[in-house]
């Protein structure tokens, strides 16, 4: 009956659409073989001239002061807004930029960060004949081949294998992925092929091999989302767009038209976060690219306005690298709820997701629980029995909010599809709403055409397919061993800066301190284990960023990947920006604190105390309990039932380690879920349960602990980095 099934709906398949397909790949394929020469000239056709270095942020909130009217405003620092503002200002149009917070402080920055046509939308249109499904995949892959071209050092083809564990899905699944092959046409990055089983578990040796049929491997695009979007906002900066964040819209400003007796916004009434001074804005046109806000800048232009907007929460987790290859990424294109689960290496992790879930509007959306293990029990359904999938190993977590276009006859979010709308409203107001990150610029090109027409703006014809963004022009695969030789940093970080900064590493390079070690000569890290330097913090603040939060969210991707790293980089990150910035110590702890609480709630790091407070009730063996309690109790010479950090100095000094007081305190904060400065026995032995479970991972308390048992026999030098352990 399975099998009856399947031939069925690869008959249909075939039947109903590959000659529509078909048919459209040849166009398609006709336009593409053009593709290099459009970009060419159209890159050539930008007659603003670009400046070598952006403007500070200072001489941008004075260009939006002083500036008398711009041809637009956008409202919104996304993928989308700056999108907007860089086709507009290569068009010759005098154009400014407000974001509220950060550039790309919203969805932009928590994606899936593949760049991509969408396997799933394809199916979609081909089981339900749905042409206007197949135009958004055929643009996106069109969009995709864009983008890997203009930011090389921000993006990359990677190949993405699809498990088959039923015979019969194996032609049912190779037909659907070729098809992506062909609507992609010339564009196609690499074509799709099978493996054999034993060829798959070479490639991918943690996937689960019972009952394993063979795999289909497909490529798609992967980026660093935020590095993305931050580059296109530099790079509409350098042609002359007055960008800014932490720039908040407060009102549309309104204007009666002489002509008409209506009501025309021209412009907005802002405040600039960073110190409270307000000022107008005026602009003959006005875009709201607010992502999931948009509708609540349409009340502020017409209160009774129905949402256009349905908003979804997709939540992701980062797990160690060692849980994926270094260069293959795995879908799940069924999961236990029909859902689309991605599992893919990431800046040397593992990321996984995403979930798909109606949810409230929100600037700080917050990871559940129940999405985490959703998540990782779909991870554990594809891999081997070998890899336990442990909930300890979870290094970072967001939830971020998809604006989905409202269908007014679905019945979930999963089906409704994500293209765009752009509407203008009576007053003239331009939104775009909808969309995905990777058709970002055709959405944006979409946008300025239907504002120039409506406001009847003098310009020509969109100019950014085949613009380079920042960094792109002189990057190139080897740049980063120039950065080795020239100026003696470590090929990790070499490759880090070249793949972060493109050709403007080298001006990163050039502020990095020297370490005083014969090798690397210079560039102090952050935190061991990651590649990002002291001297990033200091060009970060040179790219906007006026928040710590900004520094590990966005400028780096700390947050994202390992949020006990973040938090452990955050007083080294605090004092560069403060002296850069010139903040008083009250604002450096305000910093600290709003940095920290980011972590707690957004990035995941609240669930690991959650973990440990869950693990209340102690499954140890009697065995067990007796032998932590007598490890505890060798810290506990007193018999108070509580270790404080003298009581671990003490330790540590009978054998000859020395730690800073200020790491010990992190250590025991860790694992201290009363927040009274002391870690009682029963919190020690729910730690201890919790690892045992698989819980808690890489708790640098247990391992201190265990070492220092071992060591007042041996007096071995006890290690308290960090294990890499997770939430």
């Amino acid at each position: 009956m399975a099998f009856q099934k399947a031939v069925k709906g690869t008959a249909l398949i075939g039947g109903g659409a590959i000659a529509t397909v078909f048919g459209l790949s040849q166009f398609s394929q006709y336009r593409n073989k053009h593709g290099t020469f459009v970009h060419v000239q159209a890159a050539e056709a930008v007659t603003v001239p670009i400046k070598n270095d952006f403007p500070t942020r200072e001489q941008q909130i004075l260009a939006l002061q002083t500036t008398s009217e711009f041809d637009v405003l956008v409202i919104g620092g996304g993928a989308t807004g700056c999108g907007c503002a860089l086709d507009a200002v290569t068009r010759g149009l005098k154009t400014a930029l407000l974001e509220r917070d950060d550039f790309s402080s919203g969805t932009s920055s928590r994606s899936t960060k593949l760049i991509h046509g969408g396997v799933r939308y394809l199916q979609k249109a081909i089981m339900k004949l749905d042409f206007e499904q197949y135009k958004m995949v055929k643009e996106a892959l069109e969009e995709r081949a864009n983008l890997l071209e203009i930011a090389p050092h921000l993006s990359a083809p990677l190949p993405i294998m699809l498990p088959v564990y039923k015979w019969w899905q194996m032609p049912y699944y190779w037909f659907g992925i070729k098809l992506y092959d062909i609507v992609a046409g010339s564009q196609c990055l690499k074509s799709s092929y099978v493996l054999s089983k034993s060829r798959a578990l070479e490639l991918f040796p943690m996937l689960r091999k019972d009952e394993l049929v063979g795999a289909i491997v497909y490529y798609d695009g992967q980026h660093n989302d935020a590095r993305m979007n931050l580059a296109i906002a530099l790079t509409a900066a350098r042609y002359g767009a007055a960008t800014a964040n932490y720039a908040e819209v407060l009102r549309l400003l309104k204007t009666t038209d002489p002509a008409s007796g209506k009501e025309r916004v021209c412009g907005v009434r802002c405040r600039d976060v960073l110190t409270g001074q307000e000022f107008d804005v005026k602009a003959k046109c006005v875009i709201n690219a607010t992502g999931p806000f948009t509708d609540s800048v349409r009340k502020m232009d017409d209160q009774e306005v129905p949402n256009i907007c349905q908003p979804s929460a997709g939540v992701h987790i980062v797990m160690p690298g060692y849980y994926s290859p270094d260069n293959m990424g795995l879908l799940d294109p069924a999961t236990s709820d029909g859902r689309v689960i991605f599992f893919l290496p990431w800046e040397k992790m593992t990321i996984a997701g995403t979930t798909d879930s109606p949810t409230d509007v929100t600037s700080h959306p917050i990871p559940t629980e129940e999405d985490i293990n959703f998540i990782l029990n779909e991870v554990r359904n594809y891999l081997s029995v070998d890899v336990e999938v442990r909930r300890g190993d979870v290094l970072a977590a967001w939830s971020g909010i998809r604006p989905l276009v409202t269908d007014p006859n679905s019945k979930d979010t999963q089906s409704i599809s994500r293209n765009h709308v752009v509407t203008i409203s009576d007053s003239g107001l331009v939104t775009i709403a909808g969309g995905k990150w990777t058709t970002y610029r055709a959405m944006a090109q979409d946008t300025i055409d239907a504002a120039i027409q409506a406001h009847d703006l003098k310009a020509g014809s969109s100019k950014t397919v085949g613009l380079q963004l920042q960094g792109a022009e002189e990057w190139s695969p080897t740049l980063y061993i120039r950065l080795v030789q020239d100026y003696g940093l470590e090929s990790e970080v070499a490759q880090h800066l070249a793949s972060t900064y493109g050709d403007k590493a080298f001006e990163v390079a050039k502020i990095a301190q020297v370490t005083g070690k014969r090798w690397p000569i210079v560039g102090k890290r952050l935190v061991s284990e990651f590649p990002y330097i002291e001297a990033e913090v200091v060009y970060g603040v040179k790219e906007y960023a006026r928040t710590a939060v900004d520094m590990i969210s966005r400028r780096t991707r700390l947050a994202f990947l390992n949020v006990q790293a973040a938090e452990e980089a955050l007083p080294r990150i605090v004092d560069i920006m403060a002296k850069e910035l010139n903040w008083s110590e009250q604002k450096k702890k305000e910093e600290f604190e709003a940095a920290k609480k980011f972590l707690y709630y957004e990035m995941g790091y609240k669930v690991k105390s959650d973990q440990l407070a869950d693990s209340s009730e102690i499954s140890l063996l009697p065995s067990d309990i007796e032998r932590y309690k007598k490890r505890f109790h060798m810290f506990d010479k007193d018999k108070k039932g509580f270790i404080t950090i003298l009581d671990v100095q003490r330790v540590l000094e009978s054998i000859s380690v020395q730690i800073a007081e200020n790491t010990l305190h992190d250590i025991l904060n860790e694992v201290d879920l009363n927040k009274n400065g002391q870690v009682e026995l029963n919190e020690f032995l729910q730690l201890m349960s919790a690892i045992q479970k698989g819980h808690v991972s890489g708790s640098r308390l247990a391992v201190l602990m265990k070492t220092a048992e071992e060591n007042l026999r041996q007096r071995v030098v006890i290690s308290v980095d960090r294990s890499g352990g997770g939430l």
